[in-house]
């Protein structure tokens, strides 16, 4: 299956062959037994997914819940999404040093560990990685690398020259590309 248009994590589960749905069901437990408080599960991008709900978060790029971390069986394998590990260097080490001692292979992209059965995924390193990052931490972090990105700094640009016109400042202090 490439993509679902499942609207429910149970017709998702249902429209999968048998062997694929027992492996996913595996990994699904423990994602669920591990995520922290705060994320909810629902349907998304067609995956299964965690996501910090917009009416407590609403200002993503996207207008979309904010994804935490996601479950889908794709084509030919399936794949764990683990956006808190993305562009975290000591989670993601702690990863790949759990895969490795326990010897299992870490085929992963970006934030997308892929696998074909679950018994391949060293299942408590993954809920370990799920259960650090509270969804007021994962905000942060997200807040913080959304200032990184171009449009952040142009939004960060236009809010230092408002804040520059109605002070009457407008001299290098309040420049968005002045170091600190």
């Amino acid at each position: 299956m490439a993509s679902s248009s499942a609207k429910t994590v149970a017709a998702y589960l249902a429209e999968l062959p048998e062997d694929r749905r027992g492996e996913i069901d595996t990994v699904l437990k423990t994602m669920r037994k591990r995520m922290p408080k705060g994320y909810r599960e629902s349907m998304g991008y067609g995956m299964i997914m965690w996501g910090i709900p917009l009416e407590q978060y609403p200002d993503t790029y996207n207008g979309q819940p904010l994804c935490y971390a996601a479950l889908a069986a794709r084509k030919n394998y399936s794949s764990i999404y683990l956006m808190g590990v993305y562009g975290d260097p000591t989670r993601m080490a702690r990863l790949k040093q759990g895969f490795a001692q326990a010897g299992k292979k870490l085929g992963m992209g970006k934030a997308c560990i892929r696998f074909r059965h679950a018994d391949e995924l060293p299942l408590d390193v993954v809920g370990d990685v799920l259960a650090e990052v509270p969804p007021a931490a994962y905000i942060g972090w997200y807040e913080k690398s959304r200032r990184l990105t171009a449009a952040g700094r142009r939004a960060t640009a236009g809010k230092v020259a408002t804040s520059a016109k109605r002070t009457g400042k407008t001299n290098a202090a309040n420049s968005p590309g002045r170091r600190k």
